[in-house]
């Protein structure tokens, strides 16, 4: 065979084994793990012009739709593109700080808390416990659940992947929703024009938090008041498991993410208790126990 030839079917080979190794998924010469690191992340808070404030609110809105699992469809486009799958824009968790700050500042004038100092102790908590410490431990399980015990069998070629921390707490911060707006109130929070490209009056975000104008009726201590009471919190903490699980079921390399769907299991099964257990004294009511932790002198 002429020397040309055969040097023209070695790169014909070459060229084959290339596009076939392109073809398998999240091949890359870079380590499949994220390039973006926590200080690198919190870097970004202190800068609001790099901000996506918009995007945020747009992603917010399709949390609240019937198919929240599109927003999921951005990580795997970060994935392609950047080669991690947390956000890298620190937006959605500046913006439901500021939702929590303004929730727990309207409970605790609403609860008539005496002084300004307990108010922001109030808000402190709200942020540091109910929000990042609540975030922080489901992330850190979602994380070692997935990693230890849900990855997908796959051949040797496949380079293995893990699921970063940043994007497991990314879900949460996705399921937070939903359970913010049934249990908690923001109202009106406006982004400032100069932060964003688009006309102001699409940046106002407009949300009521359910719970919060039931008050009257879901503190009392009849059956309809429990009732209505166990329902906000049945529906809220299920739909939060419920977009948990769809964040761990995005990923190609998990498979049996319904495992994150079992504490819904948990959470009919109080519910149902509450029903049965009322005539005989056993029904609690998840608004007037939250109430007295929180605002019982």
């Amino acid at each position: 065979m002429p020397v040309s030839n055969r040097v023209s079917s070695s790169k014909a080979n070459a060229a084959r084994v290339s596009s076939s190794v392109a073809s398998l998924p999240y091949m890359s010469d870079t380590a499949l793990t994220s390039t973006l690191t926590p200080s690198q992340y919190l870097q970004r808070v202190t800068d609001l012009q790099q901000m996506d404030l918009q995007s945020a609110v747009d992603q917010m809105r399709t949390l609240l739709t019937l198919y929240p699992q599109k927003v999921y469809k951005m990580a795997y486009y970060r994935k392609q593109t950047k080669n991690h799958w947390a956000r890298d824009d620190p937006a959605f968790c500046f913006l439901q700080v500021i939702m929590v700050i303004a929730s727990s500042t309207a409970y605790g004038f609403a609860f008539r808390v005496s002084s300004l100092s307990s108010i922001i102790g109030f808000v402190t908590k709200s942020v540091l416990l109910h929000w990042l410490g609540f975030g922080v431990v489901m992330a850190s399980v979602g994380r070692v659940v997935a990693n230890q015990h849900l990855q997908a069998e796959r051949s040797s070629s496949h380079v293995k992947q893990s699921v970063e921390w940043l994007y497991a707490f990314d879900v949460h911060c996705n399921a937070f929703v939903p359970l913010f707006v049934l249990l908690c109130k923001w109202r009106r929070i406006l982004v400032v024009r100069t932060l964003l490209t688009t006309d102001v009056s699409s940046n106002l975000l407009h949300v009521d938090g359910i719970q919060f104008f039931l008050l009257p009726l879901v503190l009392g201590t009849s059956l309809l008041s429990l009732g209505i009471s166990n329902t906000l919190y049945a529906i809220a903490f299920g739909w939060y498991f419920y977009i948990f699980h769809l964040g761990f079921r995005a990923l190609p390399f998990l498979s049996n993410t319904e495992v994150f769907l079992f504490p819904m299991a948990i959470i009919l099964v109080l519910y149902v208790f509450n029903f049965v257990g009322y005539p005989f004294g056993l029904g609690f009511n998840a608004s007037r126990i939250v109430a007295y932790v929180y605002f019982e002198d």
